[in-house]
């Protein structure tokens, strides 16, 4: 069953503000909070995700009848991947070395405001491309 849009895009709205803010503050906590986001957001998909769960109940009631809908695979994959790059920075921010925790959330960062301000989910990207590999392969 496809999705409403709009829905993965707040998402991705809110882990920019988030993501920012760890950048900012170093806050190893709010990093962890952003982690279990992704975590469920890629085993439950991202309807499940604290924020696809914000956007159901509090801002689509609110706004138009959704007219864009897409395939839950490719969200969800990009969850997987900022769940991968947040756990990277969690290291960095808590284990050391800073640097990698900084690079690893400036990296999960840059991907979720592509997605805020432009539409484009890099991490849906490479799932559409795992998908043209893995089925030439087979």
């Amino acid at each position: 069953m496809n999705i409403d849009a709009r829905g993965p895009r707040f998402g991705a709205v809110v882990t920019t503000a988030v993501l920012a803010v760890v950048l900012i503050t170093g806050s190893a906590w709010l990093l962890a909070w952003q982690t279990l986001a992704f975590a469920l957001g890629a085993v439950g998909g991202v309807g499940r995700s604290p924020y696809g769960l914000l956007f159901r109940h509090v801002v689509r009631p609110r706004i138009a009848p959704p007219t864009e809908f897409e395939a839950p695979e490719p969200p969800r994959f990009a969850q997987a991947v900022g769940f991968v790059f947040a756990v990277i920075g969690l290291l960095g921010y808590t284990a050391g070395p800073e640097w990698l925790g900084l690079a690893a959330t400036g990296a999960a960062l840059a991907a979720a405001f592509l997605n805020a301000a432009f539409g484009y989910c890099l991490g849906c990207e490479m799932y559409l491309l795992v998908r043209r590999v893995t089925v030439r392969a087979e």
